[in-house]
């Protein structure tokens, strides 16, 4: 006889998935106990949760997730809700360092992500009656205008909710995380000052995004500091394109310009662009300071210099913040804030 043949044949070699009572009787446990060890280990002993977790490997065990969440009353997984259209989320790296970054903090927890984006036209009571429908154990909400006031809301649901970027309002008392954005306009300016630039202009974010508010104030403080003139501002979308039509308009205004900032590095590809089409050479007649480090390059190879957005270590923060919301309910968390940090290369010169 085979000296094996009386060790349990794992799930799906031709026998049944094994039960609870199954992995009680190889751990030598009470199915009380077996079901406590895989829903959080509460009130059982280091060694009863190291047999069932042997048990477990041995039978190859998969819990039953619906029955499990009567027992935890957990849905298993967090929402990531990106209040955008889906082309613009498909395109924007941002999103995906985003997406990188919550799985990380996932990565050693039983929960699922699941994305959650708004379309043109979509009815935002959709997304709520989702989020408060058990559905999901948490939320992180990224990229929000001040429009999505259906988001604010979460906070008053009880749900545990984590913004990625300052929400409109600081009253709900939603953690968030965030980085220093006025400081990387801030230093923006007094860059491009510092290598003798003085006659500038920014192609700035939407007026109804936090981020792109903070960058712009940063900026004109910058400039305040340098004794400079606030020079045009013409507001982008953080795209391409948008940075593209927004300079043509800034040019129009001040073709005199000899530097721009643009509140996103996508947005400053399209300022390039856009310099070098009316036959203004980058970085030898106009300046360019971009905003995220994505590490692109414009045409020809061109280096940004941008302000760097660690964009998965902050998205990882906001996953281990709602991780543990999560599991400490009611427990307060202060806002995490990430330093804003210059990154010279090419478009500003050697």
């Amino acid at each position: 006889m085979n000296a094996n043949s009386s060790r349990p044949a794992p799930a799906g070699a031709g026998r049944p998935s094994p039960t609870l009572e199954d992995l009680a009787s190889a751990a030598g446990v009470s199915r009380s106990t077996a079901s406590r060890a895989i829903n959080g280990g509460l009130k059982v002993s280091p060694e009863a949760k190291a047999a069932v977790d042997a048990a477990i490997v041995a039978l190859g065990y998969t819990p039953n997730r619906a029955a499990r969440s009567l027992v935890t009353r957990r849905a298993g997984s967090v929402a990531l809700v990106i209040p955008e259209p889906d082309a613009r989320v498909m395109m924007d790296p941002y999103f995906a360092a985003v997406i990188t970054g919550v799985n990380e903090a996932l990565r050693d927890t039983d929960l699922q992500l699941v994305l959650l984006m708004s379309r043109a036209g979509d009815d935002s009571a959709r997304t709520i009656r989702y989020l408060r429908g058990g559905h999901v154990d948490g939320a992180i909400v990224v990229s929000h205008h001040r429009a999505d006031d259906w988001v604010e809301t979460l906070g008053a649901t009880g749900l545990p909710t984590v913004f990625i970027g300052r929400p409109w309002d600081l009253a709900s008392g939603i953690p968030y995380v965030d980085l220093d954005n006025f400081e990387g306009g801030r230093l923006a300016a007094r860059h491009l000052a510092g290598i003798g630039r003085t006659r500038l202009g920014t192609v700035a974010g939407p007026t109804d995004m936090t981020a792109a508010v903070d960058r712009l104030e940063g900026w004109l403080q910058g400039l305040r500091e340098a004794g400079l003139q606030p020079g045009p501002v013409i507001h982008g979308d953080f795209t391409t394109a948008g940075g593209a039509e927004a300079t043509e308009h800034l040019l129009s205004t001040a073709p005199e310009v000899d530097g721009i900032f643009a509140a996103s590095d996508l947005m400053a590809l399209g300022v390039v662009d856009t310099l070098r089409s009316a036959g203004r050479g980058v970085p030898g007649d106009v300046a360019v300071v971009g905003f995220d480090n994505h590490s692109i390059q414009a045409a020809n190879g061109l280096g940004l210099t941008t302000v760097a957005h660690p964009m998965v270590e902050m998205a990882a923060a906001a996953g281990k913040l709602l991780v543990s919301a999560i599991g400490n309910p009611g427990e307060a968390s202060e806002p995490v804030i990430y330093p804003a940090e210059l990154v010279v290369r090419g478009s500003t010169g050697p």
